[in-house]
This record gives structure tokens, C-alpha cells and sequence, in this order.
């Protein structure tokens, strides 16, 4: 979903910039394409009329600030227009506190309630799990079995069928803990009686956030669920689950804007890494192409040493194999090279697929590999030549067309980061934008 939108998006602003005169028929022909772009997206269209409303009024109304081109000002206004769309975010303090996760079955709720354990262990925190789904076969032991892989404690009795005492009990074995996380029960559709089990646990647990936990693949009908639970319990934040395999995921997210319920998270993979603090200038910048350097930051900070990798070395053109290897191993512990990259600045670069190629398994073969090298190999790749892949190949266990797929990737990565190098440059540069907008959202 986010890959098409973006896609659009991108193009729709590039065309612009293109422009040689921003008149009237450049913004209808803008407002046009972002259209197109956020319908295609499942994004309500009312809500699309409303943005396309206020893009052409204000590009054509408004004065640009000082010091901004009338190019620049339109971009501007797209940029606000977005995120206003997406509503704001949930705050998420680092204190003690408990964590009510309400959603539908099938949702993602129990894999969420482990990320969300996983994202606030990162942050410091001790955090523990009650399991009181008592409805869905094996949810227990899918709890547990996810909360002992990150080492936290997981409360549950799957032989219980009263949540509530369940819940009791967990609140009062995990009461050291900072932060409690009660993973609820899912069915099918919204029953009287699973309103009422999750208003009657929110009275017990006194619970400071009430999350909802929505599928992205409801599109627009997740407005109805949102304003289901929030009747019943409060909800103050909401997570949008499975972004990565959907179409309709803008219809979800503006489904849930229109509600006023603030998005929390996103999930878009099935790793307990992978769920992202939702930000929505962040997330707009990334879909435009301008990155999201805050997110990036933070990542860094949590999986990387400083001597890990030199971020001066990355963007320069020349590189050798040997930082290439350490650089992709600072970068996979940082995550999905794909959404890593996706939080550069690139402007309306386009990366080739096989950058995101390089799977964990595929690493360990390369580090065999450049291990058969001399150390002048590993600093200047141009001295292997055919003689000297074979004896590498030989060394490694490998055949030459391996070395050669390791020094194809290794050229592919040298090139793409000299792009980055340059990315957004000549009369439009998507960088400079953004170091505007910062200062004047």
C-alpha cells in the first residue's frame, strides 16, 4: 500500500516541480493526481474533496512565507494538507502505567501486545503480559510462547474462562512490573457481551491507555469499530496492523483521523521489531520522498554503537567491501534495509529492488567470502580478477558466480549511495524543502 501511494505521491509532486510557471492549471492538474492517488489508497472521499478543496484554495489564495518560491509554498501546502488528513498521534509517555489492547479477532492483537512489550523493554521499561483472551483456542501459548523470546513475563490460565479473575490475579503477580500490557479477547464482530467483558476489565484494571488494535485490510469500515469500542471505553489511540499487505491501508488510517482517535503504532511485518511509532509529519515526509531522519535517529540509538558504523563513510561514493559488510550489519540490526532506507531524504530517487535483497542468510555467505580474501582485496575490489575469484570461491566453499553476486551487490550498494549523495540536487533539492518545513509546520 505504502510503496503505490508513495509512488504517486512522489510523482505528483515531481511533476510540479517541473513546472516552469505555477499558475492555475499546474494546481488543478496537482490536485488531480493527488486524487487519484489517496482514492486508489481507499482513502474516504469526502475526506479527499475536503483536502483537494483546501490544496487549490490556499496555493491559490495564499501569500508564500519569505524566502519560499510559489513551487516550494504549493509543496508546503500539499505537505500540512496530508498531515492534517492523518490526524495526530498518540502521546506514549515511558512511565508506569497499564495498557488495555481491544480489537476484533483476526486483527493482529496478540502479535501487537508482544511488539508493544518489545518497543517499551527498548525504551527501559519492565514490562509484563496478561493473557485474558479466554475465547480463542492456543491464545495463551501464543502470548507466552512470543513474551519468553523477549524475556518478559507473561500472566495466563488456559483453563480459566472468567477474564476477569484472570485478570485479577495477573495485575497482582506482575505487580513489580512498571508497565502491564492485558491482551483481551476478539470475535468476529462486535457482541454485546464482548463490549461488555472489556468495559467490565477497563473498571478493573483502571487501565491509563485503551488501544485498539485495527486490521489495515478494513479500509474504511474501520471507522465503525473505532467508534464501537471508543462508545464503550475510551479508545485514546489506536494501532493499525499488516500496512505491508494491503491497498486499503489509507482508507484505515483516515478512517480512523475522522474519528479523532489519534493512531499510537503501525505494524507492517511479523518480527516483534516491527512495529513504528506512528508520527505523522514523519510518516507524510517518508511517503513524499523526504525521509524521516527523527525516526532514523532513534532507531540508530537503540540498536547501534558508535563504532558500528561511520554514517560519513555511508554517504561517501567510495567504499570497500569491508565497510560494506560492516555497514550492512550495523544496518540489519537497525531493522528491514527497505524501511531503513525509506527514512533517507531521496527525493524522487528510485532505488533498485536488489538493494533490499540481502537477506540475513545471504550475509553470512558473503562474510565466508570476503573471509577468503587478502586484506588488499577487501580495500580495493578492482584487483580481483578472474584467477583471483576462483582461488576465493575455492577458499569459501563457494563457485565464482557467487563471488561474482557478491561483487555485483557490492557495486549496486557503491552506486546507490553516491545517488544518495546527490539525491534531490539542481533547482528543486527535497532536502532544503524540508529543512524549511521544520520551521514553519
Amino acid at each position: 500500500m505504502l510503496d503505490n501511494l508513495s509512488s504517486s505521491l512522489k510523482d505528483a509532486m515531481k511533476k510540479l516541480a517541473g513546472k516552469t510557471v505555477v499558475d492555475r492549471a499546474a494546481v488543478d492538474e496537482l490536485v488531480k493526481d493527488l486524487q487519484r492517488a489517496l482514492l486508489s489508497a481507499d482513502v474516504n472521499v469526502k475526506l479527499v474533496m475536503e483536502l483537494s478543496k483546501a490544496v487549490r484554495t490556499r496555493s491559490l489564495e495564499e501569500e508564500p512565507p519569505k524566502g519560499m518560491n510559489v513551487r516550494e509554498h504549493v509543496l508546503r501546502i500539499v505537505y500540512q494538507e496530508l498531515v492534517r488528513l492523518v490526524w495526530a498521534s498518540t502521546d506514549v509517555k515511558l512511565e508506569p502505567q497499564t495498557i488495555l489492547m481491544a480489537g476484533l479477532q483476526g486483527s493482529g492483537k496478540t502479535t501487537t501486545t508482544a511488539k508493544l512489550a518489545r518497543y517499551f523493554q527498548k525504551k527501559g521499561m519492565k514490562v509484563g503480559v496478561i493473557c485474558a483472551d479466554t475465547f480463542r483456542p492456543g491464545a495463551y501459548d501464543q502470548i507466552s510462547t512470543l513474551c519468553s523470546k523477549i524475556h518478559v513475563p507473561c500472566f495466563g490460565n488456559p483453563k480459566e474462562k472468567d477474564a476477569i479473575k484472570i485478570t485479577r490475579e495477573g495485575l497482582e503477580a506482575l505487580k513489580e512490573q512498571e508497565l502491564i500490557i492485558v491482551d483481551t479477547q476478539g470475535r468476529h464482530a462486535l457482541e454485546a457481551d464482548l463490549i461488555q467483558e472489556i468495559i467490565d476489565l477497563n473498571n478493573l484494571t483502571k487501565a491509563t491507555h485503551r488501544w485498539l488494535v485495527i486490521d489495515a485490510a478494513l479500509g474504511q469500515q474501520a471507522s465503525e469499530q473505532a467508534r464501537r469500542f471508543h462508545d464503550a471505553i475510551g479508545i485514546d489511540g489506536v494501532i493499525i496492523t499488516k500496512m505491508d499487505g494491503t491497498a486499503k491501508g489509507g482508507g484505515a488510517m483516515s478512517a480512523v483521523a475522522e474519528t479523532k482517535s489519534g493512531i499510537a503504532f503501525i505494524g507492517s511485518g511479523e518480527t516483534v521489531e516491527a512495529l513504528e511509532r506512528f508520527d505523522p509529519d514523519g510518516f507524510i515526509s517518508r511517503l513524499l520522498g523526504m525521509g524521516d531522519l527523527k525516526a532514523l535517529l532513534e532507531k540508530a540509538n537503540e540498536a547501534l554503537k558508535p563504532e558500528d558504523v561511520d554514517v560519513n563513510a555511508m554517504m561517501k561514493g567510495k567504499f570497500t567491501l569491508r565497510d560494506m559488510y560492516k555497514q550492512l550489519e550495523a544496518l540489519n540490526k537497525m531493522g528491514p534495509l527497505k524501511q531503513i532506507m525509506g527514512m533517507l531524504p531521496l527525493g524522487n530517487m528510485q532505488l533498485p529492488e536488489g538493494v533490499y535483497d540481502v537477506t540475513s542468510t545471504k550475509m553470512v555467505r558473503y562474510r565466508i567470502i570476503m573471509d577468503s580474501m587478502t586484506p588488499g582485496e577487501l580495500d580495493d575490489p578492482a584487483l580481483i580478477n578472474s584467477s583471483r575469484m576462483q582461488r576465493i570461491a575455492h577458499g569459501a566453499g563457494a563457485t565464482p558466480d557467487e563471488v561474482r553476486e557478491l561483487l555485483k551487490y557490492y557495486k549496486m550498494m557503491q552506486r546507490t549511495l553516491k545517488g544518495l549523495r546527490g539525491a534531490g540536487g539542481g533547482k528543486f533539492n527535497m532536502q532544503r524543502l524540508m529543512k524549511r518545513f521544520s520551521g514553519m509546520q
